[in-house]
């Protein structure tokens, strides 16, 4: 059997996947293929690099570290002339290299004991892209480019925005690479209700939500019937989490980490 770990984007909401991630390394569920998309591209290096429960406390000192919030945000005079001189995004993605860089160095998906892809939107050809070779670091810089926040990452002469504006919950990609069993980490966006948008700058993330809830449905449903999919349920989100600075607010990452990992152990405790 080939248990595949589908890690989703969500920003900061990425939390609630070390929650879920720390569930199932302690019932021994262990993954053969990690795929994963913007901030799980990430998690999904970090567990694939380390498959075991001892990488847990890796990644939430990771998500607690104030050097991690700097990394995708930034002071607001700053974000104010960024956007002003660029007309195109409001940080810098030094910062976020510069922490991957910490934590990787130049590790190359051929260093990892698990196999690992990460998901990409490519501009040239406006086409999905999966990376699954070379510097990891590289991967997950075009990976997490999320439009109007971060820069476009070029790789080898092309420039990548965020995954999940072509495939932000890769089922699909899983079932095509032969997985028998999916365990889906989603940041818990697919379980709220959408409304319509009331203020400008909501249209972008209904719009947004739409697109990755319409694709993740219609992988779901396409599912064979020989491939047992489960996804783990996120917990820690709110209304909050809509507004128009959510992605600098790093205040609750604790609670989400230890909420979800609440909910997808009940769950998974109920599988057997």
């Amino acid at each position: 059997m080939t248990t595949a770990f589908v890690l989703g984007g969500g920003g900061v909401l990425g939390a609630a996947e070390v929650g879920m991630l720390r569930a199932l390394l302690e019932t021994d569920v262990v993954p053969d293929l990690v795929l994963g998309t913007s901030v799980g591209a990430l998690n999904g290096a970090m567990v694939a690099r380390e498959p075991s429960l001892s990488v847990i406390d890796r990644m939430t000192a990771l998500w607690q570290d104030a050097s991690t919030a700097r990394a995708i945000s930034d002071r607001p005079f700053r974000t104010v002339r960024r956007a002003v001189s660029t007309g195109t995004h409001l940080y810098s993605s030094a910062y976020m290299q510069q922490r991957l860089v910490a934590e990787f160095g130049d590790a190359t998906f051929a260093d990892l004991p698990v196999r690992f892809q990460v998901c990409a939107a490519s501009i040239e050809r406006a086409a999905e892209h999966w990376f699954s070779s070379g510097p990891l670091v590289e991967a997950i810089m075009a990976s997490a480019a999320v439009p109007g926040l971060l820069p476009p990452a070029e790789v080898d002469g092309e420039h990548y925005l965020d995954g999940g504006i072509v495939n932000s919950i890769p089922l699909g990609r899983a079932v095509a690479l032969g997985a028998d069993r999916i365990f889906v980490l989603q940041v818990g966006r697919i379980d709220r209700p959408l409304r319509p948008p009331q203020r400008p700058w909501e249209v972008a993330r209904v719009s947004f939500e739409i697109a990755r809830r319409h694709r993740f449905a219609r992988e779901l449903a396409e599912v064979p019937d020989r491939v047992e999919v489960h996804v783990l349920p996120a917990r820690g989100t709110s209304v909050r989490d809509d507004s128009l600075l959510a992605h600098r607010d790093f205040s609750r990452v604790r609670a989400r980490i230890d909420a979800s990992y609440e909910a997808s152990r009940d769950y998974l405790a109920g599988l057997s």
